[in-house]
């Protein structure tokens, strides 16, 4: 079942069990599909990657608000953007917990051969794509320094 289908269905979910903070995420998401199936260049039809890119990025958005919300003490707004980043994130790939994404970046750095801050970008390139959708860019960025320093 493609996410955009998953989606429809936990719309009309939410609408019968008048669950509006579900509903409002469910539409962002199916916002964000229909903008990316309708950009130009593409086939309208969106790949595993593509769709796991597009939850990772509206996640991310979510907890920059989120962060911003709780800095100003708002405590209305920020309460919403955590209801909705708790649905998108049920969409999303288990995430690997900090020992885990350790453990994977220190196979990669073995199987690049980097040996000190220099080979950064080498480690960076592959992890990105080793770990896309499963660990925070932040995170992996972190501890890659903290690995080869």
């Amino acid at each position: 079942m493609s996410l955009k289908s998953q989606v429809e269905a936990g719309i009309k979910d939410a609408m019968r069990a008048k669950n509006q903070d579900t509903l409002r995420a469910l539409r962002a998401i199916k916002s964000l599909i229909l903008l990316e199936e309708t950009k130009g260049g593409s086939n309208g039809e969106l790949s595993a990657d593509d769709e796991i890119k597009l939850l990772t990025k509206a996640a991310k958005q979510r907890r920059e608000s989120a962060e911003i919300y709780k800095t100003q003490n708002r405590a209305d707004l920020l309460e919403k953007e955590e209801a909705e980043l708790a649905i998108i994130e049920q969409f999303l790939p288990k995430q690997l917990s900090e020992q885990e994404v350790e453990a994977r970046l220190k196979e990669i750095i073995a199987q690049v051969g980097a040996t000190g801050p220099a080979d950064m970008g080498k480690v960076m390139g592959v992890a990105t794509k080793a770990l896309a959708g499963v660990a925070e860019g932040r995170l992996v960025s972190a501890t890659v320094k903290r690995l080869l320093a």
